[in-house]
Order: structure tokens, then sequence, then C-alpha cells
């Protein structure tokens, strides 16, 4: 359990840390808006800082107590941004440099999931087209194709054949990470928001699109969000533990979401963890957290005290 703050003084001056350089950029500036405007509901002493490729300068001989980092993808959710707020003696809000660089390497995270006995599909790395008859053996079709580390599902495409693996391969390596193909599910996909050890009642999402990718997520109207989900208790709170194990595996702290499929003979298949997920109008968290009856500016209160854990890297899952 994270330590409660009862007066917003005692949180000091907080950086709200939005932007970022990685393709999520546009995302993390409507997340980090949304941040701030709770902060300063709260009375708290927050101070907006739209970040480019260099997160430090912006911070020195500002007086800055703690940081809320609110930025997605590569530099701010990686472990890069957490290790220079570490070497500046900065607390920051969520997890700690090692299950920030695992959690936004998708490969990397089913590997450790693989070691723990936790379920994830199966997947194959894609180097190049030399792959494409390999993966199809391997894995048969459909398939999804993912860059490695990339969130907000960009750059991932469906293929049902060995051309559409081709061309899936070709976008997702723009990104400039490792490739790789996974076994497409069939079924229901979920999501767990974990707050301060906890796991938020779960979200069943449900889009009329090939899957739930970067338009589902934050540009359509017709993506459904069932929350309460419709499972039974047991069920539910079986894949809630499921999403904690996840992050303890991973040694995820503070605060996260984790996504995952059931397919239709009731398996759960996890797909990845995110350790600085959205915050935006359309955002899954926030979602979780009124049904748990927490108010926006409550869950940034209660994500900021997560700041102040204690100890190094690990000590507390989630």
């Amino acid at each position: 359990m994270n330590k409660r703050i009862q007066n917003p003084a005692e949180f000091g001056r907080v950086a709200v840390l939005m932007g970022g350089a990685a393709a999520e950029r546009e995302i993390s500036l409507k997340s980090g808006q949304a941040v701030l405007a709770a902060l300063l509901n709260n009375n708290i002493d927050a101070v907006g800082i739209d970040v480019g490729e260099n997160p430090i300068e912006p911070l020195l001989g500002q007086g800055f107590d703690r940081v809320f980092n609110i930025i997605h993808g590569r530099g701010g959710e990686d472990g890069v941004l957490q290790g220079a707020l570490e070497a500046l003696g900065l607390p920051y809000t969520g997890s700690g440099v090692l299950a920030s660089a695992l959690s936004m390497d998708k490969l990397r995270t089913k590997l450790c999931w693989l070691g723990a006995g936790l379920p994830t599909p199966r997947w194959m790395k894609l180097r190049g087209p030399e792959d494409a008859d390999r993966c199809a053996d391997f894995l048969g079709f459909p398939v999804i194709v993912k860059p490695a580390q990339e969130g907000s599902s960009i750059g991932m495409g469906r293929a049902e054949n060995k051309n559409e693996l081709l061309e899936a391969w070709e976008r997702a390596s723009h990104y400039n990470c490792a490739v790789f193909a996974e076994t497409w599910i069939v079924g229901q996909e979920y999501t767990a928001s974990i707050l301060d050890g906890e796991a938020l009642p779960l979200i069943r999402l449900e889009t009329p699109r090939a899957f739930y990718d970067f338009d589902a997520k934050y540009r359509a109207e017709t993506t459904r969000y069932h929350c309460p989900t419709g499972l039974p208790l047991e069920k539910e709170t079986a894949l809630q533990q499921l999403a904690l194990q996840a992050c303890d595996t991973l040694g995820v702290t503070g605060w996260a979401r984790v996504d995952f499929l059931v397919d239709q003979n009731d398996q759960p298949w996890l797909i990845e963890v995110n350790t600085v997920p959205g915050m935006t109008d359309h955002s899954l968290v926030p979602m979780a957290a009124r049904a748990a009856g927490l108010s926006f500016e409550e869950l940034t209160w209660r994500i900021l005290e997560t700041s102040f854990r204690r100890g190094g890297e690990g000590d507390a899952a989630v």
C-alpha cells in the first residue's frame, strides 16, 4: 500500500510530463492536459511540461518535488525516463526502470509470463519476408502482426494469408523495433485497470472493426464498453487475479492496465501491460475508476500517491 496523502501541499511542486517524441505523442498530450486539470482542481501545485527529445532540461532548477509521468510509449514508458528521474533523485508515478522496460517490450513480456506459467498466445518473431513461410507453418492463419515496442495498437495488422502477412510486416517494420506475429484469438476482449495493488472493475470491449485498433481506441464512436462486464463474480475475480499476477511477474508497481482475451473455450490469454495508460476522455482506466466510485480527480490523486512508493524496484506488486 502506498502512502495516503491528506493535504495537497504534501505533494509539493509537481511536474506533469506529457508529449514526448514517440508515436503516441498526440494521445499523451491529451492525457497530460486532462491530468493537469484534475491535479489543479485538487489544489495541487502542478505544472504541465510538453517534453520533446530531452525530458531532463525542463526539470532542472524549477524546484520540482515529484513527477506525474503521462508520456506514453518509448521514451516515457520504457524505463528511459524512469532511469533519468532516478538519477535526478525525483520521485515519479508508476513503475520503475526494470518493470517499465520489460512491459514496453511485448516479446520480453511474453517470455516473463511463460516463465511464470501464465497464458499468452503463441508467437513468432518476424525478421523479414523470408520468415513468412515458416510463420504460416508454425502459427497458421489468421495472425496479428505487431511492432514489439509500440503501444495504442500502432502499427498492428491482421493477416489472413501470406500476402497479407508480408504487407503487415512491412507496415510494422517502419517503427524501428522487432516485429512479431501472434496467433489470432477468437473471443472476448477485456482490460483490467490496476491501482495500488487492487484490480478495478473489468471492462469488456466490443468494436465492429477487425480488432481494437488505434481508431477504435481514440476516434471511433462505434466502440462499446461494457462495465460491468456481465461475467459471474467468480469469473471476474479470477481474471482480476490473473491481471495482478501478470503485473507481479514483471515487477509493475503503482498503476497499470492489463489487456487480455478470453477465447471460446473460456481460456484467458494475456496480451500486454501498459504501465502509463491513457487518461483521455476515451481511456479505460478512468472508466474503470468511475465504476469503482472514483472520480477523475480522485484517480489522479491516487496515482500521484504512487510516487511515494518505498524502497527500490519491484518492492510491491502494483
